[in-house]
């Protein structure tokens, strides 16, 4: 007996294997595709909203620190900050460059959004190591030689410069090769690098070449110092020797392996 043929299994499989599987709908999902996409936009929106349009995270208070000669008030009107304004609409930086360029007694200044309704300035002023002579004022510089304000008093503790290069005698070589500027450089260099106690006594910076300068203290007492070379080296040496020979009226660290002091 001849068996089933081909078109026959074929049947028995297609009836044996049931009714096509029914596929579900998509619009269940899309739907919540649809739902979180809203759900997304107005959750942006709202959060725009609050950064932007709302009262709640403006601009109101503009606290200061770090100021030691300048006063908060000063820095604020350089700073111009918008109170008002969305606390996350401030330039930052923008702050931050203004203040340095009105008030160049600011050496730093750091503009950070404080919260929900401050922009808070942390200055950091400018210390001048020493004092040029102008007119009847003098321009205080810092230790990186820039002269950043002019004062009709001397701060006390800051030593003035003098210089006593001229174009002429021992000096004019030294004038010739490095020029006014170098000298004064020279100079703020010095004056940066001596012991604490040296700079709250001294009273000038004597420049007559580049390998001649001397400081000239409140007390008459005097310094020889050489170049600006070694500075931390002549200041622990100068230190030694103040503390060994405390009557003496004059010190030579011009090198600083082999200091001396003299007079009494």
């Amino acid at each position: 007996m001849a068996g089933p043929t081909t078109a026959e299994r074929g049947e028995r499989q297609q009836e044996s294997s049931g009714p096509p599987p029914v596929r579900r709908p998509l619009r269940p999902r899309l739907r919540g595709i649809v739902v979180l996409a809203v759900a997304l936009v107005l959750l942006g929106a709202g959060s725009v909203w609050v950064l932007y349009g709302s009262e709640w995270l403006r601009v109101r208070h503009v606290p200061v620190s770090g100021t030691r000669v300048l006063t908060p008030a000063e820095v604020r009107a350089a700073a111009a900050v918008p109170v008002g304004a969305p606390l996350v609409s401030v330039d930052t930086d923008a702050v931050a460059a203004r203040v340095r360029r009105t008030l160049h007694r600011v050496d730093t200044v750091d503009v950070v959004r404080s919260w929900p309704r401050a922009i808070t300035l942390r200055v950091t002023e400018r210390t001048p190591v020493l004092l040029v002579r102008r007119g009847g004022g003098f321009t205080e510089v810092d230790h990186d030689g820039v002269r950043f304000a002019t004062v009709a008093r001397a701060p006390a503790g800051v030593p003035a410069l003098e210089m006593a290069a001229s174009r002429s005698g021992p000096g004019a070589a030294s004038f010739r090769r490095f020029g006014t500027d170098r000298l004064v450089r020279e100079a703020v260099r010095v004056a940066g690098d001596l012991p604490a106690a040296v700079a709250k006594s001294a009273r000038a910076v004597k420049v007559r070449s580049y390998d001649d300068i001397s400081l000239e203290l409140g007390d008459g007492r005097t310094v020889a110092w050489g170049s600006g070379e070694d500075g931390r080296a002549k200041a622990r040496a100068l230190t030694a020797l103040m503390k060994a020979s405390p009557g003496a009226r004059h010190f030579d660290v011009s090198v600083p392996t082999a200091p001396a002091s003299a007079g009494s």
